[in-house]
This record gives structure tokens, sequence and C-alpha cells, in this order.
């Protein structure tokens, strides 16, 4: 009997030394910078007082959308994993490495009204002679760089390769569109960041000065010294980078500059309030929608094809680029699908949908579309 109990002893120490050794290490990996920081202070009154923060988080407009997205069962979030991880299709990485262009990207005209690709949600845009940086990331799209590995040959531009930044926009703190690195870097180069409400929290925690930091709620607008304003917009999705979710807000934005104007959609799935935005600015130049990573169990909060070209009808653009796709493999559909449908849209619907390679210099407004599906015959 005593060597009976000692054994179970020995056992139950065991098991709580692990436990202990395993929260101490979540707990100092959660803490680290990376993970950004949660509102407090004046930010959190702030983020309480939108009318779009309500039973202790942001929601989306349509509530039977965020109700959903927090219901879904543990089984089912194990499930999507277990998927992912061990019975994803061979087909949804590529490969062949993504062919690439690279430019001195110092060496663009800022008078030029531009956009540069990197891959999945991340771009450099020019808008009458003002330069924006929307979602870069470069160097990880995963907590700690684990998982979520680029495509080959995507990882072709740093921090270091960008020109001076006159605004930075983030859409939303996912890590597929908040490099924390890339941020760092970037962070004497960038005269003022704008994102919504309590993103602001990971930026000071960053280094960014708080002059440097603007937060806007869904309708609320920033004027610009150049000219021009940022209008920040609603869009139907989800945040979060650690444990905790919604406790900043997800957005889409506009460019307003003193011409021209370019839509940034931001990650969402389909809802009426593109129909409300096409209306409020029905002379957009370009509009940058999210097209991949899209699945059934989450169409609320990544656009599924099949709504694509409503949302081009509702928002009435001149032109359109697709993007969240050619970069990292997300969701189970092939790599190649979102460009694909894109295509189709262009060819037999008769969309006007620029499809450049990544890094390519692309002249949004010009006339003619330049045809080049580089993805054709890769594997």
């Amino acid at each position: 009997m005593t060597k009976l109990k000692r054994r179970l002893m020995i056992f139950v120490l065991t098991v709580v030394g692990l436990a202990l050794v395993l929260f101490t290490a979540a707990c100092l990996i959660l803490n680290s910078p990376s993970f950004g920081a949660l509102p407090e202070g004046e930010r959190l009154e702030r983020v309480k007082a939108s009318p779009n923060y309500r039973d202790g988080r942001f929601q989306n407009l349509d509530p039977a959308t965020s109700e959903r997205m927090q219901n879904l069962s543990l089984g089912d979030k194990l499930k999507i994993l277990w998927r992912f991880v061990f019975a994803r299709p061979k087909d949804i990485r590529p490969q062949d490495s993504i062919p690439v262009e690279r430019h001195d990207l110092s060496l663009l005209d800022k008078s030029e009204n531009l956009i540069v690709w990197f891959g999945h949600s991340g771009y450099l845009l020019q808008v009458d002679g003002v330069r924006y940086l929307v979602d870069p990331v470069f160097e990880s799209g995963a907590p700690l760089g684990i998982g979520n590995s680029f495509f080959k040959g995507t990882k072709a531009y740093h921090a270091e390769d960008m020109p001076d930044i006159d605004y930075l926009i983030i859409s939303h703190d996912h890590w597929d569109h908040l490099d924390y690195d890339v941020v760092k870097a970037l962070q004497s180069r960038v005269k003022k960041a704008y994102m919504g409400l309590g993103v602001g929290a990971h930026f000071e925690r960053w280094g960014y000065r708080p002059e440097q930091i603007v937060e806007l709620d869904w309708n609320e607008s920033a004027p610009l010294s150049e000219g021009g304003h940022i209008h920040c917009l609603p869009t139907q999705h989800f945040s979060g980078r650690g444990l905790t979710s919604g406790q900043s807000l997800w957005a889409s934005f506009l460019v307003e500059g003193r011409e021209h104007s370019v839509y940034i959609g931001g990650d969402g799935g389909f809802g009426k309030h593109y129909e409300a935005i096409g209306k409020r600015f029905p002379k957009i130049d370009l509009a940058i929608l999210e097209n991949g990573q899209h699945n059934e169990r989450w169409s609320d909060i990544h656009m599924l094809p099949k709504y694509t070209a409503a949302t081009m009808r509702a928002l009435g653009a001149k032109r359109f680029l697709t993007v969240h796709h050619a970069k990292f493999a997300l969701a189970m559909h092939p790599w190649k699908e979102p460009l694909e449908h894109a295509k189709r849209l262009r060819d037999e619907e008769g969309f006007p949908i620029l499809m450049p390679r990544i890094g390519h210099i692309t002249h949004y407004l010009d006339s003619t579309l330049t045809r080049d599906d580089w993805w054709e015959g890769l594997k």
C-alpha cells in the first residue's frame, strides 16, 4: 500500500509539475511583445463608448453573424484544425515557386497613381501624391512564426525595401494582416498609422508615439494634410491576436484623395454594408476585395466566391483588385481557385479586374486592362 501511495504521489506531482511548466510557458508566450496589448485607460473608455461595442466585445452590424462566430463549438474548431493539419488536399499549396517582380520601390514617382501588391492582403498604394502601406506582412503571418508558412518565392520584400510611408493602414489585428516585426521596423518612417478602435494598444506597446496613431470607429473620417480624407467603414469579420477576441475593431477603409479614391476592403463576409458604401461613395476608382481563404463554415466572415460579383456590383468601382491569396494557405481550397474565379468574372462577365503578379507596378487608372495570367502552368 505504501508503494502504491508513493507511486500515486509521484504521478500526481509529475502531472502538476508538467501543468505548471506548460502554464508558465503559455504565460510567457502570450506576454511576448508580438501579441500586442489590450486597450486600457482612456483607450478602453473610448472602445466601450462605441455603438459597435456591446456585451464586452465589438460586434458586426448583423448581430446573427457575431452570435454564430461566438457560438462555434470547441468540437467544431478542433475538427477544422484536424482536417487542416492532417487531411488537407495537396493542392492548397503550390509546388512551384510563385513568380515575383523585384523593383527598387524608392525610385517610384510619388505623383503616379499606382499599386504594388505583395501577395495576400499587403500592398503599397499611391493616390494623388500620397503614399499608403496597407497590411504589410513580410516576415511572419502566425504567432512566433510557427505555422502559416509563406508560399515559395513570396517572401521577396521586407520592411527595408519600403520607401518612406505617409500613412500606414491596418484593417485589423490578425497575424496575417499585422506583422509585429514589420510594423516595428517601419516606425521611424511612417508619419501616421490608421486603424480601428483598440488596435492602437498594440502600436503603443511596440513603440509608436501617441501622435502617430489614429484610431477610428466605423463611419468616422480623418482629414489628411495633403487634402482628402481617410474614411473608416464597416466590414463583417472579427479580431484578436491572443486568447481574447473582439477587443479591437476590424474595418474597411476608403482613401479619398484630391481627385481619386480607393476602397480598401480588408477581410469580410458578404453583407448589406457594401451597398451602403457604394451609394455613399459613387466614384471609387479602385476597390480591393478579399478573395481567398474562404470556407462555408466561416462564410459570415470571409467572402465566398459566389458573392464576389454581387459585391462588385454594389460598390460600382471602375476597377477591382482581388487579394487574400497567393501567399498563405489558410483554408482547404486549391491555391489557384481565387485566381481562376477572378479570371472567370473578368473574361466571362466583363468585370474590370486587375490580376497582377506579386511586385508588379500597376497603374490602376489606366484605361486598358493588361492580362497576365501568371499562375497558369504552375503546379
